[in-house]
């Protein structure tokens, strides 16, 4: 049998538009999986949805910070087998300037929200025994940054959710586990002015970059774990962290 075979599994990934929820999407399809895709930017997931193989794939455009349209998304899935959040944003604020909007924007996206679709996911009983969670996380919580307490915050939060996770449904076998990746090459880093104050992102991810004796990863390097968390090969881990990267402390 094939290694990481997904022939028969649905997967929903979030972020789906680009970066590591696009490799994702595309390495699960040629996996033999059937993807369920969502993100806020429409034409970017369609440019997702023409570089999958295989058929049988959907997309849902969704702003998940809005309840209703979370709601609408959980209402529009099959039956699923694996799910993967890869939606977030960095945003680096040096901490004196942080205000409540920082921490509110920051932790909505990326801790409430893989938070409250995991459960809506759940309650709607669409996930099947046996399934697998994926959460993104960050190095950061264990080697941080100059501007990046918010960030490192909400993914050390992230973190210990997915720990709890694992325990509550063990008697599903459904797996939780935490992807700690270090700098990745997503639209994240290459376009800062998407996110927070281009001034400082910039700065930021070049004072990080000189701790990269391995130099910084691609989305193939995070995707390729994705699928293995997914597939059967892995059904005895749950509650595990992994780290991707070398990082000089």
């Amino acid at each position: 049998m094939e290694f990481c075979n997904l022939t028969g599994k649905a997967i929903l990934v979030t972020g789906a538009s680009s970066g590591i929820g696009r490799q994702t999407a595309i390495l699960v399809s040629r996996l033999g999986g059937r993807l369920f895709l969502t993100g806020r930017d429409e034409g970017k997931l369609k440019e997702t949805m023409a570089e999958l193989a295989g058929e049988g794939h959907q997309s849902h455009a969704a702003d998940l910070t809005d309840e209703q349209q979370m709601n609408g998304l959980v209402k529009a899935l099959p039956a699923l087998n694996g799910l993967v959040h890869c939606a977030g944003i960095i945003g680096p604020t040096p901490a004196k300037f942080i205000r409540q909007e920082n921490i509110d924007k920051l932790f909505r996206i990326n801790f409430e929200v893989p938070v409250l679709l995991t459960g809506k996911v759940l309650v709607a009983r669409r996930l099947e025994n046996g399934s697998s969670i994926v959460f993104m996380s960050s190095i950061v919580t264990k080697s941080p940054y100059f501007g990046g307490a918010l960030y490192a915050g909400a993914k050390a939060a992230l973190e210990a959710y997915s720990a709890t996770l694992a325990l509550e449904l063990v008697n599903r076998r459904i797996r939780s586990n935490i992807l700690s990746a270090a700098l990745v090459n997503t639209p994240l880093m290459t376009d800062p002015a998407r996110e927070g104050n281009p001034e400082i992102v910039d700065d930021s991810i070049q004072r990080y970059l000189k701790k990269y004796p391995m130099g910084i990863g691609e989305p193939e390097d995070v995707a390729s774990l994705i699928a293995f968390l997914l597939a059967d090969e892995s059904k005895w881990i749950s509650g595990a962290n992994i780290p991707l990267g070398a990082v000089i402390q």
